[in-house]
């Protein structure tokens, strides 16, 4: 549990600042009143050598005005060992005033300034009126990729710090902070918990089920989602109260191994709207590869709409004449049922002769092993830090830079290379080396910021996964997806009334996918959900639209249809 634990910074708050001056300064004046005693002591010896009488109020008397470089001169040392001894404390008085002085003025007057003028930007409350925000509780890339699409929807959020430091340097930067402590329910109550939409707790596992525990006691109802670094901890925090656990390396590993194994729609469902199931599956058959939509029969056989299409990172509605391709991700929408029927007819038969390599033994890359371990298929993983290397059967300990390490793990013969280290210049760097190597390899690749996505495709990556994507996307969904569904890469489902200039329209004049670039899933209309509409019926009056498109997209459709919501 220890090695949970964050590790919160060492600065203090300025009440126990102020706490840590005043025992420095007691400290400082307990030197300079010792330092008097000693000197008050020598300047007696040194005064009987030379046969002169002084009273002790004298010597203190002689100590403070020499230390002090006043110098009355009515006491003075004939010898030249006093006279050393006068340079001595007036060099050590000298000192002592460039310290002591500067370190009042700066700790007691400065300081104190500096800090009220800080403490007064960063709140420790947020206004009785704000509701339906989302609460955070720390910024990392996952955060900011949901921050972004709150923004994208105009939904408020605040960053719940305890550490006063980090709050200030988050607030400098542009983040909505308040300052409070995770374990006192009153700061709950500052930041208006019982009114807001959801709770992202990611911190430590530890600290994640003392906050959950603690907000519950506030908002009963909020929904709360919790991340967790170790399995052990996903039942405790689901007694503490989390409404959803995300184990972030679980659901990256496992997501990595569909893509390696190709189509499965039932096992990677993403979400939810309007009743529709929507999935995301890989195509690494031939039985879909190298077809047009239409002519896979998809729709016919199972009912089921290919809604979008992935290629290497490429966005593209899909129209049954778009082009499937060996690597391409096909978003698809449907029932349950109708999805289950398009993996029992679709779904590729693997061979478990062939061999996936997994470059880093980390959480992502331990899960992407047991996940194709599962599914009979043959791995082996690469692991710089011979004290990961679990299984010597499964693991081969060494820098996946070396050739000799690559080709002994079976690079040159292997299916498929699943890349996943915590750093994306590594994984850039071995994605362009693993391609050299091999042209023809499928290689999955982890991004663990959005921005390196399309450097490592440009690097010759076939899918790439962001870790801050998928995080935020999975906690998105956990939430909110009755209306909207976020998709990876920015990519939305969105449900939203049909305006009035679309109404007893048909989707075949609308032009809506040409002049917008969003795409209609479904039109609900009655409580009645329809999928893959008929192009040529008349909206009627009063239906939502099901909607799928990229935050430009729907920027278009607002700017092109006013009137809906």
């Amino acid at each position: 549990m220890a090695d949970q634990k964050d590790k919160r910074s060492t600065q203090k708050t300025p009440k126990k600042r102020t706490v840590v001056r005043f025992k420095a300064l007691w400290v400082l004046l307990g030197l300079l009143i010792l330092l008097i005693g000693l000197y008050a002591t020598i300047f007696q010896i040194l005064m009987t050598q030379e046969e002169q009488r002084h009273s002790w109020a004298d010597g203190i008397y002689w100590v403070v005005v020499t230390m002090s470089t006043l110098g009355y001169g009515d006491i003075t040392f004939d010898s030249y060992p006093g006279r050393i001894f006068s340079i001595i404390v007036i060099l050590s008085g000298v000192t002592f005033l460039l310290v002591i002085l500067p370190f009042v003025l700066i700790q007691f007057v400065v300081m104190p300034w500096m800090e009220r003028r800080s403490e007064s930007r960063v709140p420790r409350a947020i206004g009785e009126d704000v509701e339906g925000h989302v609460i955070l509780t720390k910024i990392s890339h996952i955060e900011e990729s949901l921050i972004a699409r709150l923004k994208s929807v105009d939904m408020k959020y605040v960053v719940l710090i305890e550490d006063y430091d980090e709050a200030s340097r988050l607030h400098d930067l542009g983040y909505k902070v308040m300052l409070g402590d995770w374990d006192d329910p009153d700061t709950y109550k500052k930041v208006r918990a019982n009114q807001a939409a959801l709770f992202v707790a990611n911190r430590s596992d530890v600290i994640n089920t003392n906050i959950t525990f603690t907000l519950r006691e506030v908002a009963p109802n909020l929904p709360i989602v919790s991340t967790a670094a170790s399995h052990a901890s996903v039942d405790i925090l689901e007694l503490a109260g989390a409404t959803n656990v995300v184990e972030l390396g679980v659901l990256l590993g496992r997501i990595i191994a569909q893509r390696v194994l190709g189509t499965d729609a039932t096992d990677h469902i993403v979400g939810q709207v309007k009743g529709i199931s929507i999935s995301e599956v890989g195509v690494s058959g031939a039985q879909l590869a190298g077809k047009t939509i239409g002519e896979t029969g998809i729709r016919s056989a199972t009912g089921v709409s290919v809604v979008g299409i992935w290629n290497r990172g490429r966005y593209d509605i899909a129209t049954a004449e778009t082009l499937i391709e060996a690597n391409s991700v096909l978003i698809l929408a449907g029932s349950f049922e109708q999805l289950e029927s398009f993996d029992q007819n679709f779904k590729s038969k693997q061979n478990t002769e062939e061999s996936v390599l997994i470059i880093g033994g980390g959480r992502v890359g331990r899960q992407v092993g047991e996940s194709l371990r599962g599914y009979g298929l043959k791995y082996k993983i690469i692991e710089k830090q011979s004290e990961r290397v679990l299984d010597p059967d499964h693991y081969i300990a060494g820098d996946a830079a070396d050739l000799r390490v690559l080709e002994s793990a079976g690079i040159r013969s292997a299916h498929a290379v699943a890349i996943t280290t915590h750093d994306d210049d590594v994984n850039v760097y071995l994605t362009i080396y693993c391609r050299r190597l091999r042209p023809d390899i499928q290689i999955i690749a982890r991004a663990n910021t959005d921005r390196n996505t399309s450097t490592l495709y440009r690097a010759g990556a076939d899918a790439v996964l962001s870790y801050a994507s998928t995080g935020a996307t999975n906690i998105w969904n956990t939430v909110f997806a009755s209306d909207t569904v976020l998709l990876a890469d920015g990519l939305e489902i969105r449900t939203l009334s049909t305006p009035d200039d679309l109404v007893r329209q048909t989707l075949a004049t609308s032009d809506i996918r040409e002049s917008t670039g969003v795409n209609v899933v479904a039109i609900e209309f009655a409580g009645i959900v329809e999928t893959d509409p008929n192009p040529n019926e008349p909206i009627p009056a009063g239906s939502n639209l099901v909607l799928i498109g990229d935050e430009d997209a729907f920027v278009k459709f607002h700017d092109t249809y006013q009137n809906y919501s």
